[in-house]
C-alpha cells in the first residue's frame, strides 16, 4: 500500500480552511481542490481526482461536497471521507447558523442585495477563471474529450440543465472509442448503487423536524449536478408545498449561501434555521448531506478497484468531460442572470483580469473588495 505524503489531520484542516474561505460555489471549490491538492501539495494524482469528480457527478447530492469525501477516502477510507465531509461542510454551517439568528433578529437583511450586487459579480469571475483552468488541466489535446466538453457546454447553457443521460452517455462513448467494451461486473455494480438507493417510501411524517429531515432527505437523494441545481427543487417544497417560507425569504437564503463560503447547498442550514431554529438548522443540513456520503463512500471501493482498467478509464475520461463541460455551460447561465448591467459586467471582467495577473491574490480578498463596491455602488451611485 502507497504510503501518503500527507497526514489526515493535514488534510482535515486543509477542508476546514476550504470550507472557511472557498468563495465561488462548487465549480470554483472543485477548481481549488485541483490547485491545490494535485497540482500543489500533490497529495492526490489526477487519475484519483479525475475519478472522484466522475463519481460526484454521477451520483446525486452536491458536486464539491461528494468530491471532498472522496478525497478524504482516496487513502484513509471511511474515516478520510467521513473527517473530510465534516470538515469541509462545518465552517460554512456555522456561518449561516450565525446569519441565521441575525436575519431573525432583523427581521430580514435589507443590505443582502447590495452586498450581493458586487459579490455575485465577481463570483462570476472567480467561477469563469477556475472552470478554464480546469479545462485546460483535465482535457488536454484529446479532440474526443473536447467534443464531448462542447456538446455538454452548449446543451447545458440552453437547456440551463445538467442532463444525467447526456454524462452517462458520454462516458459510454468514450468508453466505446476508447476501449472497445466488454461486460464489467465492477461498472455493473457502480450503475447498481444508485438504482438500489434512490427508493422512495409513503411514510406520512407530520412532525415539522421529520417532515424537514424527509424533505431534505430527498433533496439530497434525487437532485443532480452542482450545489445550485437543489434551488429549484427547494422552492417547490419549501415555499410552494410547505409554505414555511415566503418568496423574500427563500430568496434571502439562497444569497446567504452564495456570500458565504463552502458548499452551495449550505442554504438548506439557513432555511432550517428559519423554519425550526437550530435544531431545524441540524436536521436539514444532516439530512441533505447525508445521502451524498453515502452515494460517495459506496461505490468508492469500486472506482478504486476497477478505475485502473483501460475500459473503466476511459469511461471516466468521457464522464469528467461532460462534467467540465457541464461546469463551463453553467459558468454562462449564472452569467446571464447575474450580469444585468454594465457595472456588474465591468465587475466581473476585473475579477477575471485580476487573478490572471496575479497569481498569488487570494479569492477572499476579491469576494471582501467586491462586498464594498456592492454596498458603494447601491447607496451612493
Amino acid at each position: 500500500m502507497i504510503v501518503p505524503a500527507y497526514t489526515l489531520k493535514q488534510l482535515i484542516v486543509y477542508f476546514l480552511k476550504l470550507g472557511a474561505i472557498g468563495f465561488g460555489g462548487p465549480v470554483a471549490l472543485v477548481g481549488y481542490m485541483h490547485r491545490d491538492l494535485v497540482e500543489k501539495q500533490k497529495w492526490i494524482t489526477g487519475d484519483d481526482y479525475k475519478e472522484g469528480v466522475a463519481l460526484a457527478q454521477l451520483a446525486p447530492g452536491p458536486l464539491a461536497a461528494q468530491l471532498a469525501i472522496y478525497l478524504g477516502y482516496v487513502h484513509y477510507r471511511i474515516l478520510g471521507a467521513t473527517l473530510a465531509g465534516i470538515a469541509f461542510v462545518l465552517p460554512s454551517f456555522f456561518m449561516v447558523l450565525g446569519l441565521g439568528d441575525v436575519y431573525v433578529k432583523a427581521g430580514g437583511l435589507p443590505w443582502m442585495q447590495a452586498v450581493f450586487y458586487g459579490i455575485g459579480a465577481a463570483v462570476i469571475g472567480i467561477i469563469a477563471i477556475s472552470s478554464y483552468k480546469l479545462t485546460r488541466k483535465s482535457l488536454g489535446k484529446d479532440a474526443s474529450l473536447w467534443i464531448i466538453f462542447l456538446v455538454l457546454a452548449i446543451t447545458t447553457f440552453i437547456t440551463e440543465t445538467e442532463n444525467l443521460w447526456l454524462m452517462l452517455g458520454a462516458g459510454i462513448i468514450a468508453w466505446i472509442y476508447k476501449s472497445p467494451p466488454k461486460f464489467n461486473k465492477g461498472l455493473n455494480t457502480i450503475f447498481l448503487v444508485p438504482v438500489l438507493l434512490q427508493v422512495t417510501n409513503n411514510i406520512l411524517l407530520n412532525d415539522k423536524l421529520s417532515q424537514i429531515g424527509w424533505f431534505f432527505f430527498k433533496a439530497g437523494a434525487f437532485v443532480f449536478g452542482s450545489g445550485l441545481a437543489i434551488v429549484p427543487f427547494l422552492y417547490g417544497g419549501v415555499v410552494k408545498e410547505y409554505q414555511w417560507l415566503n418568496e423574500q425569504q427563500f430568496l434571502d437564503a439562497v444569497a446567504v449561501a452564495m456570500i458565504t463560503p463552502g458548499p452551495v447547498v449550505i442554504t438548506v442550514g439557513f432555511i432550517g434555521y428559519l423554519v425550526a431554529g437550530v435544531p431545524g438548522a441540524c436536521v436539514a443540513s444532516l439530512a441533505t448531506f447525508l445521502p451524498c456520503y453515502l452515494f460517495t463512500i459506496i461505490p468508492a471501493p469500486y472506482f478504486k478497484k476497477y478505475g485502473k482498467q483501460p475500459a473503466i478509464k476511459a469511461f471516466v475520461d468521457g464522464i469528467t468531460a461532460a462534467a467540465i463541460g457541464a461546469i463551463a455551460g453553467a459558468v454562462f447561465v449564472l452569467g446571464k442572470r447575474q450580469l444585468m448591467d454594465i457595472t456588474s459586467v465591468i465587475i466581473a471582467v476585473l475579477t477575471i483580469l485580476v487573478l490572471l495577473r496575479f497569481k498569488k491574490i487570494q479569492e477572499p480578498f476579491i469576494i471582501l473588495v467586491a462586498a464594498i463596491l456592492g454596498l458603494f455602488i447601491k447607496n451612493y451611485l
